[in-house]
């Protein structure tokens, strides 16, 4: 009877040690900007399988329905890593201490003041007094970098007049002359002026660029054995073609085109995201804006 029960304790030993072994096998991704485990199977269900191959862990997907859901799964380590944007990055970092594993550098990923080629705007001054559109509240490229590029220049959101809309509509709006100017990631102006029938490209002018904007990243939650970050930037350098192309075959990553991983990743590169959000009236940048 004795030699029954050592022979079960020995063995339950064995199902949990490979149950933990298992477990520490597995890791968890979440993407702060998709919503929805379909939708994260579409656009990255091929970047995780080509990521499984290249480094032998097991990677889950946890679709979180916003960027403070990311959080909270971080600090709660139900999440392992996540992929964000930069604003994304520096509210994260700060409320749970992640750290950058690999950057996603993006070609031409600025923002861009744009006018009416006719209107008589010639510098971001003489936009005072105007009403101006951006994109999504707490977007990187199209509300806290613009917002920066006018104050570049010296105008302050209390100078100007604020709407927040979509791009195709602050398009339209722009051409009717509702708003005197946008505020736009440069990518997406070009491909909306390319998609443009009615007007030439000549019609439309930029009085206002951006610096390169820091790259979206992968970051490792506090609690990830920086062994296993390690591993994951490994796979990055040493696959990282294969990773582009599987990175690139989600409709809505096209944004990805012409990508690089950035292996080292420094932290005060996002610290023009953090004067963006000093600029907009978040100066703690601790909270997320318009979530």
């Amino acid at each position: 009877m004795t030699r029954w029960i050592t022979r079960l304790a020995a063995a339950a030993a064995v199902s949990v040690f490979a149950t933990a072994v298992q477990a520490a096998d597995t890791v968890r991704l979440a993407v702060t900007d998709i919503v929805g485990l379909e939708m994260l199977q579409a656009e990255f269900g091929a970047f995780r399988d080509t990521l499984m191959e290249a480094t032998g862990y097991e990677i889950e997907f946890l679709p979180v329905n916003s960027r403070t859901a990311a959080v909270e799964a971080l600090n709660a380590e139900k999440v392992d890593f996540v992929l964000t944007g930069p604003a994304e990055y520096v509210v994260i970092t700060k409320r749970t201490g992640a750290t950058p594993v690999v950057g996603f550098s993006r070609p031409d990923y600025f923002s861009g003041i744009v006018v009416m080629a006719d209107s008589g705007y010639s510098v971001p001054a003489d936009l005072i007094g105007q009403k101006v559109a951006f994109g999504d509240i707490g977007s990187t490229s199209n509300h806290l970098a613009p917002a920066q590029v006018l104050a570049d220049y010296g105008v302050t959101l209390d100078d100007i007049e604020v709407v927040h809309t979509s791009a195709n509509i602050a398009w339209e709006s722009l051409k009717r002359g509702d708003v005197a100017a946008i505020g736009i990631n440069y990518g997406k102006f070009l491909s909306i002026r390319d998609k443009e029938t009615e007007l030439e490209p000549g019609a439309f002018k930029v009085i206002g660029r951006g610096p390169d904007l820091p790259n979206d990243l992968l970051v490792a939650g506090a609690h990830v054995d920086p062994a296993l970050a390690e591993t994951l930037r490994t796979a990055f350098v040493e696959h990282s073609d294969e990773l582009v192309a599987a990175i690139l075959t989600g409709e809505d990553n096209q944004k990805y085109a012409g990508m690089m991983f950035i292996a080292e990743v420094d932290d005060g590169d996002y610290d023009y995201v953090r004067a963006a959000y000093v600029t907009i009236g978040y100066p703690e940048y601790a909270e997320f804006v318009g979530n």
